[in-house]
């Protein structure tokens, strides 16, 4: 069973820009994400799939789509917060990310929860 109703289950993502990791001379351009999803609803839920969509400054869109994240599928009890770090690499100094993730409750109903859309930017700096 689909229902369309969050069920009160807020996501907050924090990105980063990782200077050693990139290699700008070939158009590698690396970012690291903290992704914070807070249980306020009354019953534990559980993250069973994420729908990533990052475009870059080029309007090119990728896709990736797999189960759980950073290989877990969570379960989040009531009022708690899971957090977890991931990475992403685009070929342009700045681009946005945005998706989704299926969570599942106790009762086996899926639903869907937005993860709101962020900017991917390199920070510039003057010399």
């Amino acid at each position: 069973m689909k229902e369309s109703t969050n069920p009160q289950v807020l996501v907050k993502v924090t990105p980063h820009f990782i200077e050693k990791n990139s290699m700008i001379e070939f158009n590698k351009y690396v970012f690291s994400y903290e992704v914070e999803i807070r249980n306020d609803s009354l019953q534990t839920v559980q993250l069973v799939s994420r729908h990533w969509i990052i475009e870059n400054s080029k309007s090119e869109i990728f896709e990736v789509k797999g189960e759980g994240v950073i290989g877990e599928q969570p379960t989040i009890p009531p009022g708690e917060v899971y957090i977890y770090s991931s990475f992403t690499e685009i070929s342009t100094p700045s681009g946005f990310m945005w998706g989704s993730y299926t969570m599942l409750t106790d009762a086996e109903a899926s639903f869907d929860v937005d993860i709101p859309k962020f900017k991917l930017n390199m920070p510039r700096t003057l010399h």
